[in-house]
């Protein structure tokens, strides 16, 4: 038997009693700890979950709709319930984390959908993405139910100009949105009006966007435009036009003055004065005013407040106040018109300093300065109070129970007319209209009957005329039998002599018939009054 050992002879195995986790395992944990760390990064990248109160969920969808600033997503709609009160509708927001700043006291929510107005179309992008929720951040504490707005607010959040106040006593159609244009550039709108703090004019808040408000001055004026601004006045019928959304919507117009620089430039909410018209907000204001009160003894039909006073057809004022008085002691009716002097306007020449304005007026009085009232327009009838010389005139003043001076006046050239032909309708009313009215009937009854006397002699005369046109007729049948008698006759005898001569002397008295009815048909009227002497 062979001693051969096997090189490969097993022998007992050394057991190591470390153990080894099995590689499997790890799966399980890598996606354990993947998990985990997704699981924090999206609960560290949620934000708060806030509540917005909205009258209505059209538009509005789970999981789709989204929230936007300055359009980037910032949130999206997570559910959507009916408020308890049945009237509101509760949309639950999850917003990013990074939102915190947003939302806080003043923030405001609205929902941006495809629109149409006078403004334009907004909200176009909506018509393939669907609405959103758009935010306006505010300022304050922190906040997590808000109450979102019916329409989108005017003024944007990254809208950069300035704010300013305009006063009016005529809101209009002046609505939040209404524009406001520059030389025919919308450059701003209407944000809100309110009552004064007393109530006696109204507010408006307007907004004009960079860089056009750096053109809002000192002396800028503000004024309606209506798109169309038909004006009857002194001067009679001016018409203006604005751009057409002012026409259909109506609007605010404002200009600078020539006469401002840029240090000029008014701070925000700045206080202006809005004008009705273009051209109320081109007068002049002048602070150096002298009133009076003028009594005029006629009709003042056609003189308004603010109709201009002139001296000799140059403005110098306007009328401010018309009133009706009544004298119960003496029954008399007054019309006091108070009229406002702006002696600013006159250009002074040899100024001297130590005569005020109101010694220098009382000095145009007497020398014969009157006020009268005048046609301005024969079109519109609209009346001015004009302003003149009238060296013959005296001062008649009224009692005056104003307390500003009296101005005088003279009567206007309609009254002075008017007066003259009362004065004529007078002295015809005196006369004795009825006496000359029997007069003249009975003078014309004469004259009826002379006019039948008349007709009957001329009837008469024409009868005369026939006879004697069938006397002609006779004569020339006789002649003509003459001379068929003298034809039988032989010549040279007694009887042909005396028949020729008979003959001469019937041509001549039919020649003389036929003269005067030829003559009596040419004047008819010489058997009334007989021949005219040649």
């Amino acid at each position: 038997m062979n001693n051969f050992t096997d090189p490969y002879e097993a022998t007992d195995a050394t057991l190591n009693p470390k153990t080894e986790l099995p590689l499997v395992w790890l799966l399980p944990i890598i996606a354990l700890i993947v998990s985990g760390w997704l699981i924090y990064k999206s609960a560290s990248e949620k934000g708060p979950v806030i509540t917005i109160s909205f009258p209505s969920a059209e538009g509005l969808e789970i999981d789709k709709t989204k929230i936007k600033y300055l359009g980037v997503d910032i949130g999206k709609v997570s559910a959507i319930t009916i408020d308890n009160d049945l009237k509101t509708i509760q949309v639950s927001a999850q917003m990013n984390s990074d939102t915190d700043a947003y939302l806080k006291q003043g923030t405001r929510f609205w929902v941006v959908k495809p629109q149409v107005g006078l403004g334009g179309i907004s909200g176009l992008g909506t018509l393939l993405s669907g609405p959103y929720i758009a935010i306006k951040p505010g300022e304050g504490n922190k906040q997590r139910h808000f109450n979102a707005l019916t329409t989108a607010p005017l003024l944007k959040t990254n809208a950069e100009g300035k704010q300013f106040i305009l006063e009016t006593n005529n809101l209009g159609s002046m609505q939040p949105g209404t524009p406001i244009n520059f030389h025919g550039i919308i450059v701003g709108e209407v944000l809100s009006n309110k009552l004064s703090e007393n109530a006696d004019a109204i507010h408006l808040t307007v907004f004009i966007n960079a860089p056009y408000d750096q053109f809002v001055r000192k002396n800028s004026r503000f004024w309606i435009d209506s798109g169309i601004d038909l004006s009857a006045g002194a001067d009679g019928f001016k018409v203006r036009t604005g751009p057409l959304i002012s026409l259909l919507s109506g609007g605010i117009a404002f200009r600078a003055s020539a006469q401002d620089s840029e240090k000029d430039i008014k701070e925000e909410n700045s206080m202006f004065q809005l004008y009705d018209t273009y051209e109320q907000s081109t007068q002049v204001i002048y602070n150096n005013t002298l009133k009076y009160v003028m009594y005029f003894n006629g009709s003042v039909r056609g003189l308004t407040e603010g109709a201009p006073v002139q001296l000799r057809g140059i403005p110098i004022g306007k009328v401010t106040n018309i009133s009706l008085e009544l004298d119960e002691k003496t029954a008399e009716i007054h019309i006091p018109v108070t009229v406002e002097l702006e002696p600013d306007r006159i250009e002074e020449v040899n100024s001297r300093p130590e005569i005020s304005d109101k010694d220098m007026m009382a000095q145009l009085i007497k020398k014969g300065l009157r006020a009268q009232l005048q046609t301005g327009s024969l079109i519109t009838g609209q009346l001015l109070v004009a302003l003149d010389f009238h060296p013959q005139s005296k001062i008649v003043l009224s009692d005056n129970k104003s307390v500003y001076p009296e101005f005088p006046t003279i009567p206007s050239s309609l009254d002075e007319f008017t007066h003259s032909a009362q004065t004529i309708m007078d002295k015809i009313a005196k006369l004795p209209l009825e006496d000359m009215s029997a007069e003249a009937n009975k003078t014309l009854q004469s004259l009826q009957g002379t006019s039948k006397a008349a007709t009957t002699m001329l009837t008469t005369a024409n009868g005369t005329l026939a006879g004697a046109t069938t006397t002609l007729a006779n004569a020339d049948k006789t002649i003509q039998s003459a001379q068929q008698v003298l034809s039988t006759l032989e010549p040279g005898s007694i009887t042909r002599y005396e028949l020729d001569k008979m003959l001469q002397e019937l041509t001549q008295a039919a020649s003389s018939v036929k003269q005067l009815t030829d003559y009596l048909e040419q004047h008819p009227d010489t058997l009334i009054r007989g021949k005219k002497k040649e």
